[in-house]
């Protein structure tokens, strides 16, 4: 960083003689996770096309993962200097609906490409879980959970902890979903394959790139950053005929905020087709809305088998199952 220091000083001795010649922006405070405002994620791009009409100033606070987002939140509560949160998932929104901070949104979301009616949280992204693995090591790679326990232990997966990660949760909503009952049953079978259970997203592909594991938790479209930037097509993720648990990422407008007409304005700049041109090569997860052209082709489509998660269930048992899970890993 420079220090223009005899720029400073000047700066103090106008400001003691003279009035205030502009008045300062406002800032819009948003809290989200790492690497959405990474220098390689969407938050950057999102800033400036933002702040190009807004006459604001956006500033981004960031926690490893979207769970320690949603834990500083509730720990601040009412005194909060966050405006909005950006980053919370369906598999998070109902314990941070059950906080009271979130105020509604006031937004008519037409267009959308996935149906939603959510007064509180505009969805502006979406992806699906699944298990990432390398075609050139892996040529036949299981296509179910229990095909998975039936390989040798020799086979490995690293996986992330559903206590500090949305994959984490998000794999454990999986199993749940398409095993019920049998849920503890298959993490007991897992138990042999697994590497190890990492705090976040990053450390488990890290490990996989690192060729330490067969398959990493991961997204469907995880092998299109490779496609796309790395120009590399070697990756793709395993067709689990159970089918897949969807994750949607949301934004909400705190209740104490201080901000809350510009932030319902970058909650409608959200899903715009200029922001939401942004979200797939920054954030490597698909749109809300049609982009035609500008999704790369090698997102592909989503899976049609889908395993969907009721709210109002994960709220009354998500806590047991995640328990359960951890169990059964001992």
């Amino acid at each position: 960083m420079r220090t223009f220091a005899r720029f400073a000083l000047a700066a103090v001795i106008c400001a003691t003689a003279l009035p205030v010649l502009a008045e300062d922006k406002p800032t819009l405070n948003i809290y989200t996770y790492d690497s959405f405002a990474a220098e390689w994620g969407p938050g950057p791009a999102l800033k400036a096309g933002f702040e190009k009409t807004c006459g604001c100033t956006v500033q981004f606070t960031t926690s490893e993962d979207a769970i320690s987002t949603l834990r500083k939140v509730q720990l601040e509560g009412a005194s909060t200097k966050a405006d909005l949160v950006v980053g919370l998932d369906t598999a998070t929104s109902g314990e941070a609906r059950a906080t009271g901070l979130f105020a509604p949104h006031g937004l008519t979301l037409e267009g959308l490409s996935l149906p939603w009616s959510d007064a509180e949280f505009l969805p502006f992204d979406y992806g699906y879980f699944a298990f990432v693995y390398n075609k050139e090591k892996t040529p036949n790679p299981p296509t179910s959970f229990e095909e998975l326990i039936a390989l040798p232990a020799s086979f490995k997966i690293v996986i992330e902890d559903p206590r500090s990660s949305t994959p984490g949760l998000g794999n454990v909503l999986w199993v749940q979903a398409a095993y019920g009952d049998r849920a503890p049953e298959i993490w007991k079978g897992l138990k042999p394959h697994i590497l190890t259970m990492t705090r976040g997203w990053s450390e488990a592909y890290g490990l996989f790139l690192d060729g330490q594991a067969d398959m990493v938790l991961s997204y469907t479209t995880s092998p299109a950053y490779h496609a796309v930037a790395e120009k590399d097509d070697k990756y793709a993720y395993a067709p689990f005929t159970e089918g897949f648990v969807p994750q949607v990422e949301v934004a909400g407008l705190l209740k104490t905020a201080k901000q809350a007409e510009l932030g319902k304005a970058f909650l409608a700049y959200l899903v715009t087709p200029e922001a939401q041109k942004v979200i797939p090569t920054t954030n490597w997860m698909y749109p809300v809305i049609d982009i035609g052209d500008a999704l790369p082709a090698a997102f592909g489509k989503p899976p049609e088998k889908v395993l969907p998660i009721d709210e109002a269930e994960l709220a009354a048992n998500g806590r047991a199952w995640v328990d359960a899970a951890l169990a059964a890993l001992q």
